[in-house]
């Protein structure tokens, strides 16, 4: 399977650059996986497309102000890190840039010395383990010196930092938003459970991968970064009963599909538990655990348009997005969403 295979064309005026004042208005295609058949909806009524019992997961992670710029202790030279997970108490892998100029014991300051960084470990990639220093309490200080870490085909500025966030998010450790559930307002989200849809969460602290295109040419040796996830008891209790009850598991974002797969896979049933993923889903997995996917529209030959492919087939995806293109969607980050179903 070639990397090409998930490629297409998309001129930039399809890149959503801002997102829309009403979170819940952008445009909705829900897709039949096996038929390919589309609807064209708005996300608001995402309701109608949904049946009492099921049951909808979202990725409640909460994104860093993770973009910091400082400043290296001998030469004076501006150093950009992006905090991407916690290792061990202040210990950080971040993606350095330029990373030649950061070596081992390289000290950084960032806000006059309101944080200092130190080198202790290099890795591949422009990956370097950052050792943090500092008076108060970390996310604080972070708060005050980082930016979001939008995505590099984002150009315009964000004037409010809460739209690269969920209205649930909850527990801060992401380098990027899980952005399928950037549709959701919290008034959407009641009008669904008051319809009898059952909300649930897992914990994805998205990484490294979300940045990373695939550079080599068969698919099958792309080697996915780790990323840290969680699932509560409570939410691994809603799940099983939905399994064996045969309700809908419907998951919001390909973050969400990640953790329950990998769970399911390693468990053969939903288990509340903690670790490390590195799951990597293209065409040819069996999916376990989920019945449904609302998703954004992803980059050419990203893992992420990969993983959709596996859910439906590359057909019908790619044909999917040539429609998208023919309504005028808008796509990534910002951009509309897709609710791929067996219909």
């Amino acid at each position: 399977m070639k990397t090409d295979d998930f490629d297409y064309v998309l001129e930039d005026s399809y890149i959503a650059q801002t997102p829309l004042k009403d979170r819940s208005s952008s445009k909705l295609m829900v897709l039949d996986k096996d038929t390919g058949d589309i609807k064209h909806d708005t996300f608001k009524n995402i309701g109608l497309y949904l049946k009492k019992g099921d049951v909808l997961v979202l990725n409640d992670t909460k994104v860093m102000p993770a973009r910091i710029k400082g400043i290296k202790e001998d030469t004076k030279a501006t150093i950009e890190l992006l905090l991407l997970d916690n290792i061990k108490d202040n210990t950080w892998n971040c993606l350095v840039k330029p990373a030649k100029r950061v070596k081992e014991n390289t000290v950084i300051s960032f806000g006059d010395g309101i944080l200092v960084g130190k080198c202790v470990g290099l890795k591949d990639e422009g990956i370097r383990e950052i050792e943090f220093t500092y008076d108060g309490i970390f996310y604080e200080i972070l708060n005050e010196l980082g930016t979001m870490p939008l995505p590099p085909y984002i150009k315009e500025n964000l004037d409010d930092k809460n739209r690269y966030q969920t209205v649930y998010a909850k527990n801060m450790g992401s380098s990027a938003a899980p952005t399928a559930g950037l549709h959701f307002t919290t008034q959407l989200l009641e009008e669904l459970k008051s319809k009898g849809i059952i909300v649930c969460y897992v914990t994805l602290h998205v990484g490294l991968g979300t940045f990373r295109p695939v550079n080599v040419e068969d698919v099958t040796n792309h080697k996915m970064h780790s990323e840290r996830y969680y699932l509560s008891k409570e939410s691994a209790d809603i799940l099983n009963k939905a399994k064996e009850e045969g309700r809908n598991i419907i998951c919001v974002g390909t973050t969400s599909v990640r953790t329950l797969e990998t769970i399911m896979s390693k468990y053969n049933t939903f288990k509340s538990c903690e670790g490390i993923t590195d799951i990597f889903i293209y065409p040819g997995y069996k999916f376990k655990a989920i019945d449904g996917l609302i998703t954004n529209f992803h980059l050419p030959k990203s893992t992420l348009l990969m993983l959709v492919s596996a859910f439906s087939s590359r057909e019908i995806i790619m044909n999917a997005y040539e429609e998208a293109k023919k309504n005028n969607y808008r796509f990534f980050s910002f951009g509309d969403a897709m609710f791929i179903k067996k219909v």
